[in-house]
């Protein structure tokens, strides 16, 4: 088995990912389910967090910006108290010093958008294309990063119902979007990344269609893997992982404690025993929250469940 993988945590500066601002149809026991015209980031948290990151053996983060930086080509996206450049250059500094890898993350999906305020009323369009290139490339320019994570996951009508105007994109225009994407962040000299379960429902076009040089993260959140425990649902979403890897797909599986804290290293062990090494970047844990002062027990649960996981890894590694 491979021993030097990833062992990455998905993390929150931005949280404008849902519902509009005082958007409560959905979700209305997750305060943070609505967007904010202020940014709800705890710097002491973060901090001391990390910490706990660095002795847990996490040696990746994938930093959730939406409206948590000040973007100088495009101001207009800022809230109160987004980061400015020369913070997040620092902030950057800082952690390549306590040895984490920093990939940033920018949903694109027309469902985790609101971020993009105005634009993302204006999906596929030349404004649209021009924002989305200008973010990208700076992005890029502040965090040179090896990695960036395009998000893509979730879109479809069914969760949006609540959204005060649901767009999504479909067939081939889904496609040149994405593929739109994936040429900004290689032109910026970083490997695309994204969320997987397109694949769940659109397989065989998902195999012809998806670049090899785009990182996959298919993801499952049960306790359930057992196949007398599954349903149909759930089996295609397991099996989604070995089809990846059957065609080649550089991965990182995705599990998350929003659920159950078990799922991170229940699913580890899974993939330890089904996929290749060579194509087994690592694996990624998603707490689902934002980095707030309420939300640190989640945090804390995100992290012990990830050290575990890498316990158990290893331990089937020997």
């Amino acid at each position: 088995m491979k021993n030097e993988l990833y062992w990455s945590i998905l993390l929150h500066l931005g949280g404008n990912m849902w519902n509009e601002e005082g958007n409560t149809r959905d979700r209305e026991n997750d305060p943070y389910a609505q967007a904010s015209s202020v940014l709800r980031f705890s710097r002491p948290l973060w901090r001391r967090y990390l910490d706990r990151l660095k002795a847990a053996g996490v040696n990746m983060i994938i930093l959730d910006l939406g409206e948590g930086l000040r973007y100088e080509t495009h101001p207009e996206l800022a809230v109160e108290g987004s980061w400015t450049r020369d913070e997040m250059l620092a902030e950057l500094k800082r952690l390549g010093d306590m040895g984490f890898e920093v990939v940033p993350k920018l949903n694109f999906s027309a469902c985790h958008d609101i971020w993009m305020k105005e634009y993302s009323r204006m999906l596929s369009t030349s404004v649209y294309y021009r924002v989305c290139s200008d973010l990208i490339g700076e992005v890029c320019e502040i965090f040179k990063p090896k990695f960036f994570h395009l998000g893509m996951d979730e879109e479809n009508a069914p969760l949006q119902r609540a959204y005060e105007i649901s767009v999504i994109r479909q067939h081939d225009l889904w496609w040149h979007d994405f593929l739109f994407l994936v040429d900004c962040v290689e032109k910026a000299n970083a490997r695309a990344w994204i969320w997987s379960d397109y694949i769940w429902d659109h397989r065989e076009v998902f195999l012809a269609r998806m670049p090899k040089s785009v990182v996959q993260s298919n993801w499952y959140y049960s306790t359930r893997f057992r196949d007398e425990e599954l349903n149909e649902r759930t089996r295609n979403m397991l099996e989604c992982f070995e089809v990846l890897d059957r065609a080649g797909f550089d991965q990182v599986p995705t599990g998350s404690n929003c659920v159950a804290y078990e799922n991170m290293e229940l699913l580890t062990e899974y993939c330890a025993e089904r996929l290749r090494p060579d194509h087994l970047l690592g694996f990624m844990q998603t707490p689902w929250t934002l980095t707030m002062d309420p939300c640190e027990k989640r945090l804390n649960e995100a992290s012990d469940g990830l050290a575990a996981s890498r316990k158990r890894w290893e331990a089937l590694s020997e």
